[in-house]
């Protein structure tokens, strides 16, 4: 270690260190499997530092899960939070349309190239969400009040079909791109000639993904 960095910049740095280590860890063993001295080993602190820091094993995962989702919502961010403040949306069905196009794609291409956050919430998803639900506490899912009055005011403008439940159907649309990449495998297994994986079949399968969630939340007259 540096003793010459200032020591908030090296906190900051070791607290970053552990993080890293341990999405490497949960990644690959869910929770449960998870071992606290792999990841100090990983990480190059020892296990009193980490317990320093976060806590206690559960309050370590919830920062994992706090980083993110930082991560994940910071380009999507930069897409709806004009949009969200532009009362013109809801009165423009193509302006609207793309908008959510964007937002769909934004995400699918997150997903996409973080396969450590996919394998997470795979586990959690063979879990039963069990250890999710445990630091719900900790990790509090902040916005979705906005984002329900949101998709409300859109499905009264007539922007969205009015016999869905939208909450619901838009949790699904998101499992559906972070479940893709996470089936490549699979799929090519069992359309071994198919090209699934390179970059322009990703790209042609997000542009599909996308299209058959706008055609299920928007209106026909829409399309």
């Amino acid at each position: 270690m540096d003793t010459s960095e200032p020591l908030p910049k090296r906190s900051e740095k070791t607290r970053t260190a552990i993080l890293d280590a341990a999405e490497v860890e949960f990644a690959e063993h869910g929770f449960n499997g998870a071992r606290i001295d792999a990841i100090a080993a990983t990480s190059g602190h020892n296990k009193t530092l980490i317990f320093r820091y976060f806590g206690d094993k559960l309050a370590l995962y919830a920062e994992v899960l706090k980083r993110v989702d930082k991560q994940a919502g910071e380009p999507l961010l930069q897409i709806l939070a004009p949009l969200l403040g532009d009362e013109t949306i809801l009165s423009d069905a193509i302006k609207f349309r793309q908008f959510f196009k964007a937002a769909l794609a934004t995400f699918f291409d997150y997903m996409t190239a973080h396969p450590r956050v996919m394998h997470m919430i795979l586990w959690e998803h063979a879990g039963g969400w069990q250890t999710y639900v445990r630091v719900a506490l900790i990790f509090k899912v902040e916005g979705f009040d906005r984002f329900e009055a949101f998709t409300s005011k859109a499905r009264a403008a007539g922007l969205l079909r009015s016999n869905l439940d939208l909450s619901v159907l838009f949790m699904l649309a998101e499992q559906i791109c972070w479940t893709y990449p996470t089936s490549l495998p699979f799929y090519q297994l069992v359309m071994p000639s198919r090209d699934l994986a390179s970059p322009a079949a990703l790209a042609r399968a997000r542009a599909q993904i996308v299209d058959f969630i706008l055609a299920g939340f928007m209106p026909d007259s829409q399309d």
